[in-house]
């Protein structure tokens, strides 16, 4: 017969075990969770940051030159916007820059070409204005197509005044401006012959223009000096593929009526 003290014993063993196996059992689907338990599973469901907002420890010798520059670019590029508003250091100015602008714009150069195509007499001029024709319309297209791919925006502190713009325009790389200077002025020098004081004026007009878009806080510097370099580089181009009575007669013979 057992004790009374060892069913004391067992009594008190079982409620010890079962009191034990409450507290680690596991909880209820409807019990709510503490603010504290919300917050840890919130956090570690979190989902992780983007690619480009992670600070990357290991840069590579190439990314950092490049941040330098673009970091170099943006500064130079807002320093030398001296006529970017009225209310700049140069803001006097600004009217004047405007009408260099407008001296590089790509509409009164076609328009200009297209009515001395018509009203031209020689055979000579034809085929060389036709060329220009062609080296403008060329230039527009190349210029759109890689602010399309590139998409760099203008410049913080540029007004959105430009002289008739396209959509486009709203981008900044490369300036079409600096390509048009650059492409229009060796295109001068190699099939007009000019005076000496007059070659020097096409030169600077086409650094004026350059330099004017960057006054005027419409491109970055790097935007500029890229279009000079591809709008030279385009005439190579042009050159190439030079339109002549023998290459394309028939435009020849639509221009010659």
């Amino acid at each position: 017969m057992p004790s009374p003290r060892s069913s004391r014993e067992r009594r008190t063993g079982s409620s010890s075990r079962l009191e034990f196996l409450s507290l680690v059992s596991q909880r209820s689907p409807g019990t709510p969770d503490s603010p504290s338990r919300r917050k840890e599973s919130g956090s570690s469901a979190a989902a992780p940051l983007p690619e480009e907002d992670c600070m990357k420890l290991n840069p590579s010798f190439l990314d950092i030159a490049l941040s330098s520059l673009l970091a170099i670019d943006l500064w130079a590029s807002k320093r030398l916007g001296v006529c970017a508003g009225e209310g700049s250091a140069w803001g006097s100015a600004r009217p004047l820059m405007k009408v260099i602008e407008v001296s590089g714009h790509g509409i009164p150069w076609l328009l200009g070409t297209f009515y001395g195509l018509c009203q031209s007499d020689s055979s000579a001029a034809r085929e060389v204005l036709l060329n220009l024709l062609f080296a403008l319309l060329l230039d527009l297209v190349l210029v759109a197509v890689v602010k399309g791919v590139v998409k760099r925006r203008r410049p913080t502190h540029n007004k959105m005044d430009m002289f008739i713009t396209v959509s486009v325009d709203r981008y900044s790389f490369p300036s079409g401006h600096a390509t048009r200077a650059a492409l229009v002025c060796r295109f001068i020098l190699h099939h007009l012959v000019l005076a000496v004081p007059l070659r020097v004026l096409v030169v600077l007009w086409a650094l004026i223009v350059g330099i004017s878009r960057i006054m005027l806080g419409r491109h970055n510097v790097t935007d500029v000096l890229f279009g000079l370099l591809l709008g030279y580089a385009l005439y190579s181009v042009v050159e190439y593929c030079w339109l002549s009575p023998l290459s394309a007669p028939a435009l020849f013979a639509l221009w010659s009526h």
